[in-house]
């Protein structure tokens, strides 16, 4: 379900009565590329909705969770790493990103603990810092530091801004994230529930399901190849009698020789792309899946903003 229309059409949402303590808004995550965003956000859903890897510009969407507890109902948007863009896609993606700092009631910054603060960190905080809202600064990957590491983080951390509250957590291991998400519970305002309490992201099926596939690619390969991909989903059709759901999708490169690394000596590369989606997919939909892929040369479609658009990514 689609956030912006279901607002457009319902301009009172999925009210659902609640009594005067209950609280709702938005919290937004943003931080630098692989700073941990899509992790902590399936770490807080308690489930796989958002596809991770260690490649940059992973998140092309700006993707919203929906997070309903006794009490409370927040509605988590993961944006793209901010970076400095060097193309016609990474301008949408910084542009899509930065104008999820709008009408939020929280926004977290997301911080590696893993990596040394630098200077993208300090441009993201620059952005940070002019929203007039609650701010809270995140480092994560703690599993992967020690106790002296994380205390020269943490001071770093604190230069940075005015934050609320300095967090630490692991979205991998869970630590920390029960802790998180009754941090922003905490710092939402009063307000009823405006989405059904059974809804939990606005990301269209296809869009999902592209995402899931593309997240494979990105695992499987290296270099150029990641940054040049995107996918397209042609059909999607449940046969109820089967319980199958029949999926058509094509993913397109930017120049001949990825469209030879993608396929693979005999076909084994794409393969194995759609065995390992297949079972992601399976899970997503609840259903048996066959996956049809195929790749097509699309060439400098990330310097094509009317391309980028149609892959959905940006504004």
């Amino acid at each position: 379900m689609d956030l912006d229309a279901y607002f457009a059409e319902n301009p009172m949402g999925g009210y659902v009565e609640t009594d005067e303590d209950f609280r709702s808004g938005f919290v937004t995550l943003v931080g630098r590329p692989n700073a941990g965003k899509s992790t902590l956000l399936n770490a807080v859903m308690g489930k796989k909705i958002a596809i991770t890897s260690d490649t940059a510009q992973t998140t092309r969407h700006r993707f919203r969770a929906v997070l309903t507890r006794e009490g409370f109902q927040m509605i988590i948007v993961d944006t793209p790493g901010l970076h400095k863009p060097h193309d016609a896609l990474g301008e949408e993606l910084n542009t899509s990103a930065i104008k999820s700092l709008e009408d939020v009631d929280v926004v977290a910054m997301l911080i590696d603990a893993s990596q040394p603060i630098g200077r993208g960190d300090e441009w993201v905080a620059d952005q940070v810092r002019s929203c007039r809202t609650k701010k809270l600064c995140v480092l994560s990957k703690i599993d992967l530091v020690d106790e002296a590491f994380l205390d020269a983080q943490r001071e770093a951390a604190r230069k940075l801004g005015p934050w609320d509250a300095i967090l630490e957590l692991s979205g991998v291991t869970g630590a920390g994230v029960e802790g998180f998400v009754e941090e922003v519970a905490s710092l939402l305002p009063k307000g009823p529930a405006w989405f059904p309490t059974d809804m939990e992201t606005d990301q269209p099926l296809e869009v999902m399901v592209a995402e899931f596939i593309r997240e494979k690619i990105l695992r499987g390969f290296h270099d150029e190849v990641p940054h040049a991909i995107g996918v397209g989903i042609e059909q999607m059709e449940y046969v109820r009698k089967k319980d199958l759901t029949r999926i058509y999708a094509v993913i397109y490169v930017e120049r001949d020789s990825q469209k030879g690394i993608i396929i693979g000596r005999g076909g084994d590369a794409i393969k194995r792309i759609g065995i390992e989606a297949r079972c992601d997919l399976e899970q997503l939909l609840g259903t048996r899946v066959f996956l049809d892929l195929s790749v097509k040369v699309k060439k400098n479609w990330r310097r094509d903003a009317n391309q980028i658009r149609r892959f959905g990514y940006g504004e």
